[in-house]
């Protein structure tokens, strides 16, 4: 069995953490620390403790869970490192990148495991576009562009200041531009087009990277609290054809729901969220279908970790992943820094 335990209680631990670690029967959630009394329903068989050191000192724990507010990762991972304890940290993993060699470091010196928690890799859209252009009907991909579109205009309007790691650039790209590296690996190129859209010393609230790779694919990660209609999810085009799933992934609609992945149908695509594919065979006839989706699963993240730590198995988030990721973010910002006066 694999023993873990939550620092943080509170939306991260029970939305998006609790549902699926306690989908593998493998795992056993012993403990789960916050400061205050717990405001979302108890787990039945774990201890609940306002003091952090029944963490630290707990020596059957195999993994620790950071699931408290990004501006405190970067410390409380490094205590726990060093207190001796294997580390799955929530994203934005860190502020800057000097802070994530030193994590990854200290990791490879105490013989630890490490990794970034990216559940997105295991989204159903991004699967099923997966599927699609490996299926090779649109050809050689020229373009992909992703969308992770907000109409949230209050959010942008009721912060007053630049807060790099909780805003939106590292909010939100934390989870397309892994997807985009998970598959496509680092990028050769990077345009940055980050913005604040309200004007200087607010937060940013709209982004768009264009990343480029060889062959002349370009993959552009966009999104925008300020987008009543939501563009596409996914929209892919190749030399013969290309898909479009408009719709995102479901899991995270189901979960703001409380509908929990024990429903056989949790975060399942219904047909009018199927993709459409549209290409060109190699017999020049004209196809246009919807593809079925694939089915997405955030738990198969804590399935990996268990195989990793129990298994030996090698690690799905590579930490050079995870520091291609924070680079990228970080000259977001500097890109951001340097255009944004001449707006304003």
């Amino acid at each position: 069995m694999l023993n873990i335990a939550y620092i943080g209680n509170g939306k991260s631990t029970n939305r998006y953490h609790l549902p699926f670690a306690t989908k593998i029967k493998e795992i056993v959630v012993k403990k789960i620390y916050a400061r205050s009394e717990p405001k979302w329903d108890t787990l039945e068989g774990v201890e609940y403790v306002n003091d952090i050191e029944a963490i630290w000192g707990d020596n059957s724990l195999d993994l620790v869970v950071i699931t408290t507010p990004p501006t405190s990762h970067f410390e409380l991972a490094k205590e726990a490192l060093q207190r001796g304890h294997n580390v799955l940290l929530e994203k934005p993993f860190c502020e800057t990148s000097e802070q994530a060699q030193e994590l990854f470091a200290l990791a490879k010196e105490k013989g630890l495991f490490l990794e970034c928690y990216q559940n997105r890799r295991y989204d159903s859209d991004f699967l099923t576009v997966q599927k699609v252009i490996e299926s090779g009907k649109l050809g050689d991909i020229l373009e992909l562009e992703m969308h992770f579109d907000y109409f949230r205009p209050e959010v942008p309007t009721n912060n007053q200041r630049l807060d790099v790691i909780n805003d939106f650039l590292y909010s939100h790209a934390c989870h397309t531009l892994d997807q985009v590296i998970s598959y496509f690996g680092e990028p050769l190129d990077v345009h940055y087009d980050v913005r604040q859209l309200l004007g200087l010393n607010r937060m940013n609230d709209y982004f768009d990277l264009d990343l480029f790779y060889e062959k002349g694919l370009k993959v552009s990660v966009k999104s925008s609290f300020f987008r009543i209609k939501e563009r596409p999810s996914f929209a892919v085009y190749g030399t013969k054809g290309c898909f479009i799933k408009t719709t995102k992934d479901r899991q995270e609609e189901h979960l703001k729901l409380f509908y929990m992945p024990t429903n056989a149908d949790f975060g399942l695509d219904l047909p009018e969220h199927y993709g459409e594919l549209t290409y060109v065979d190699e017999s020049g006839q004209y196809h246009q279908e919807k593809v079925v989706s694939e089915v997405g699963d955030y738990s198969r993240v804590y399935q990996a970790i268990y195989e990793t730590l129990v298994n030996g198995q090698e690690p799905v988030v590579k930490p050079e992943q995870t520091l291609a990721q924070i680079k990228l973010l970080e000259a977001g910002i500097d890109a951001m820094n340097v255009n944004m006066p001449k707006y304003f």
